[in-house]
């Protein structure tokens, strides 16, 4: 992938038109989880320094081109200046005379935040003249949102074709890590793909068993695979209907000689519910009234000695259901493991996806990994193999 960088561009004087990622937790009007924010303070930092004025663009919920009060951006300013140490300018809009007044009144370095972009139905339409307003107000564009790169919105593609566009430094880092995982990887390369439903991740899954060396399923989705497979899976969550569609995958995998893993015993239960009876069951001794919830010690011995004898691994979906003890177990020791091997230089671990990202926190093992996106959707169409829209209109 060839993109421009911020890093040596000509900016002093300028405006840069940086398209963020702001759509936070929020309730009652104060941000509940700041690390969004967080994620834009080296863009900003660089920018200001280069002596750019910084407008950002964001969205905020789902106002479909309407003023939504509760769905406002102006929350935001506060806890952003706490955290950048600096004053953010406010503009009750992202287009016209205000927003060219608040431009005008910055100096250079000086940063401003810009009203939600979708009170204007253009922006998830991707309307070009809606896009030129914004290309207007600025000189350069930088996109910092890899988690709307996935939408061809005007401020994510329509606005990049406008003016000279740049990945921001979350942007850039985002796409080095997931080309290092995908793109050039170093072999042998094994994924894990986790959670309840295949007809969730069929296009994910297609694509990996004909890219990875090794690939790893577990979580509700095996008991698919394993029912697909003449095994009962009893009261387990199971989409029948996918029988021959896991077995389609399956045919696949072998045609790309990519090695399937799948649970050789599992973890039990009657119900699914914290400090229950569990029992360790081969495949097919599950009684009727038992539910699979969780890999058993057999099938993760075997997934640490893979991720062991693996440099890169790529991982989206837990293994059980994670959030009720003791069904964390196997998604937990495959975590410690391969934080361990990060840890020791001998893995490359990329992760992404709200559970994995839930689970890996859990596991405190968020920081070993060698990436962690927190980008959901965009980071799984990109496992899909689609072409990522906001991505697409940076490359030069």
């Amino acid at each position: 992938m060839t993109f421009r960088t911020l890093q040596g561009a000509d900016l002093s004087g300028k405006t840069a038109l940086v398209r963020v990622d702001f759509n936070v937790p929020m309730e009652n009007g104060v941000v509940q989880d700041d690390t969004r924010l967080r994620s834009a303070l080296p863009t900003i930092d660089l920018l200001t320094k280069a002596g750019a004025k910084v407008v950002l663009l964001a969205h905020f919920d789902r106002p479909k081109g309407k003023r939504v009060p509760e769905m406002s951006l102006k929350p935001v300013v506060a806890p952003l200046a706490a955290l950048a140490k600096r004053d953010i300018a406010w503009s009750d809009d992202c287009i016209g005379a205000e927003a060219k007044a608040v431009i005008d009144r910055l100096k250079p370095g000086g940063v401003a935040l810009f009203e939600n972009l979708r009170y204007h139905s253009g922006e998830e339409m991707n309307d070009p003249a809606f896009a030129a307003e914004l290309a207007k107000l600025g000189d350069v564009y930088v996109n910092d949102a890899f988690s709307a790169a996935h939408r061809a919105h005007a401020s994510t593609e329509g606005l990049a074709k406008l003016l000279p566009a740049y990945p921001g430094l979350s942007m850039e880092r985002e796409l080095t890590a997931l080309d290092a995982a995908l793109g050039k990887p170093e072999r042998p390369v094994i994924g894990i793909v986790g959670g309840s439903k295949v007809s969730t991740k069929l296009d994910l899954l297609k694509n990996l068993v004909t890219r990875l060396d090794k690939l790893a399923i577990g979580g509700g989705m095996a008991n698919t695979f394993l029912y697909a497979m003449g095994h009962d899976v009893g009261a387990s969550y199971c989409e029948k209907d996918l029988a021959e569609t896991a077995r389609e995958i399956i045919r696949l995998a072998g045609k790309n000689n990519c090695k399937l893993f799948l649970p050789l015993d599992i973890v039990v239960a009657e119900q699914m519910a914290s400090g229950v009876p569990t029992r360790v069951r081969g495949l097919g001794e599950v009684d009727e009234h038992e539910r699979i919830l969780d890999a058993g010690p057999e099938s993760v011995a075997r997934l640490k000695r893979a991720i062991g004898n693996s440099r890169t691994l790529i991982w989206n979906g837990p293994l059980g259901v994670f959030e009720i003890p003791p069904f964390q177990r196997a998604t937990m020791e495959a975590a410690w493991h391969a934080a361990e091997l990060c840890r020791d230089g001998k893995l490359i671990a990329v992760a992404g996806g709200g559970d994995t990202v839930s689970a890996l926190n859990m596991a405190g093992v968020t920081v070993d990994f060698t990436f962690v996106s927190t980008a959901g959707g965009a980071f799984l169409e990109w496992m899909e193999g689609k072409e990522l829209p906001g991505v697409e209109a940076l490359k030069v």
